[in-house]
């Protein structure tokens, strides 16, 4: 788990934004007035169809009424700005501020802690209190075979798996005013896991191509998921996470906090320009009947603070977490909760330690009727390999590219090729053939979904590059696809001319690429480990 000590190696890692600029999603709603348009009651309603009444009138996105009528739990925060404007002055004087639990800094007039505080300076104490609202109303897998190629990581092995997830936001019409969060992809980073444990890599922790790739394909990191999955007899799994156990542990919580923090949500409100998160967590565990389920969830504003500010320690039971106590390097204020006594009288407890459930706001997880795919969009054909597993016939490398590309026969299916996410991460950090400067274009056209520009890109030097290792790898590449250039043929009449050198020697074969003296056993270069010529 993610300590807050490395809070500058995490931000550094997951690229902070530094402006201000509101999310395409919140302006859109911002615009709207998100009134709730109803129909007239036959019953109530005694006027012409012109008119309204009490009965029929639009009502605010935050009645508290049509939510309860509507099953909806939380209002969206786009709501509960509309409700804070509710006033005379139109929300003028509204400052939304996140909590802080660190003592002010140059606080004059008495020593710093722990030899002096005061008023001025000394955080408040909290009160735990369940969030009313929530920055996503929903979280939607566009197809359900995003979910399914992550989960093919625990069928095999047994071992659980981490995530990151990749879509964008868009304003979500069964909750007024609200945010849906759509899923398009997921990232797997360097991790090592077993049946009860997960570990990331941090060393080899870097999300500068993905993100890149993301950015230039119109989409962000909008989440992460983790497997919780125990298999039982007969394809059924364990359930474990519920109202009698927990939902998230108070460790998770505190790595979901620590990823809000990462990703914080834009708002100009704020006086920091920030408020919140839109960063979503996703749990795959067993349900009641003993099936794989998806669960999503955030934190609260409340618990973002204190796991940025190193006050939220878990325990040895899932359910509970514990607040550090003040000490001589750092004041934590008093954390508070409420609970009914045995007599259903309010008390006020110390948070040392309190339920998680009070951290909690649940999100809903849907799959479209209509499933749509960004990526992958020919069904059954085999999708390129995912990022850093490592057990057979999961490995990313050039073979596995070889027998990526040899399921698309023809030009015009180039475009449908490219359109693999774990693809385009590979061809990204290729050391092989170095493709991250020119995946630009061929990034815009997937984007508008330019297949012409898609097949332009792939006769440049460096795709054609790339089709002669095919060539010189499988005899039947060629046969296979109709892509083919001007420097593809040069370079198959060089590395023939050069494989026929080396078979008269009868001794070595020099490699094509790097020029290195080979055995004439050797299939592949031991300096590049490029395959040597079909015809050697």
């Amino acid at each position: 788990m993610a300590s807050t000590n490395n809070s500058a190696m995490w931000s550094k890692l997951f690229n902070l934004p530094t402006s201000g600029e509101i999310e395409m999603v919140d302006s859109i709603l911002m615009k709207h007035d998100g009134l709730i348009v109803r129909k007239m009651d036959p019953n109530l309603c005694h006027h012409g169809p012109k008119a309204q009444c009490v009965h029929c009138a639009p009502i605010e996105p935050y009645d508290e009424s049509y939510m309860k009528k509507q099953n909806i739990k939380h209002m969206s925060f786009h709501s509960y700005l509309r409700k804070l404007k509710r006033g005379a002055d139109k929300g003028k004087f509204i400052c939304l501020e996140d909590i802080s639990c660190k003592i002010k800094p140059d606080c004059k007039g008495h020593p710093s802690w722990p030899r002096g505080i005061c008023t001025k300076c000394q955080p408040s104490a909290i009160t735990l209190n369940s969030q009313t609202y929530r920055h996503v109303d929903n979280v939607t897998f566009e197809n359900t075979s995003i979910v399914e190629n992550f989960l093919d990581y625990w069928r095999t092995t047994g071992n659980q798996r981490i995530g990151f997830l990749y879509g964008y936001y868009e304003p979500h019409k069964d909750v007024p005013l609200g945010i849906k969060a759509v899923v398009v992809a997921i990232y797997e980073p360097p991790q090592e896991s077993t049946r009860d444990l997960i570990k990331i890599h941090m060393e080899r922790l870097d999300f500068t191509d993905v993100d890149m790739m993301a950015m230039q394909l119109g989409y962000k990191r909008i989440g992460w998921i983790f497997t919780d999955l125990i298999p039982q007899e007969k394809g059924t799994v364990k359930y474990i996470r519920c109202s009698d156990s927990y939902f998230l542990t108070a460790q998770e919580c505190i790595m979901a906090g620590f990823f809000q923090n990462c990703h914080p949500n834009p708002c100009s409100l704020s006086k920091s320009g920030y408020f919140g998160s839109k960063f979503v967590t996703v749990c795959l565990t067993g349900d009641r009947n003993n099936q794989v389920h998806i669960e999503a969830y955030q934190v609260t504003n409340q618990c973002m603070a204190l796991v940025r500010d190193d006050c939220l320690l878990p325990t040895n039971v899932p359910m509970l977490a514990y607040v550090r106590e003040s000490n001589k390097e750092r004041y934590v204020p008093d954390v508070f909760y409420k609970v009914n006594d045995q007599y259903g009288n309010e008390v006020t407890k110390i948070a040392r330690p309190f339920p998680i459930e009070y951290l909690l706001v649940d999100v809903p997880v849907s799959a479209p009727i209509e499933q749509t795919y960004t990526f992958n969009p020919i069904p059954g054909l085999r999708p390129f390999p995912i990022e850093n597993r490592m057990i057979e016939g999961h490995l990313q490398d050039f073979q596995a590219l070889l027998q990526y590309m040899r399921q698309f026969r023809s030009e015009d299916q180039f475009f449908q090729a490219m359109s693999d996410f774990h693809l385009l991460i590979y061809l990204a950090s290729m050391e092989t053939v170095p493709l991250r400067d020119a995946l630009a274009d061929l990034l815009k056209a997937l984007k508008s979904k330019d297949a012409s520009k898609a097949i332009e890109w792939s006769k440049r030097e460096n795709w054609s590059t790339v089709e002669q290792l095919f060539k010189a790898h499988s005899d039947d590449y060629g046969k296979q696809s109709t892509t083919q250039s001007t420097n593809v043929q040069q370079h198959q009449q060089q590395s023939s001319s050069t494989a026929a050198a080396s078979t008269s020697t009868g001794q070595k074969w020099s490699c094509t690429y790097c020029t290195f003296e080979n055995e004439l056993q050797k299939s592949s270069c031991e300096m590049c480990n490029l395959p040597k010529g079909n015809d050697l």
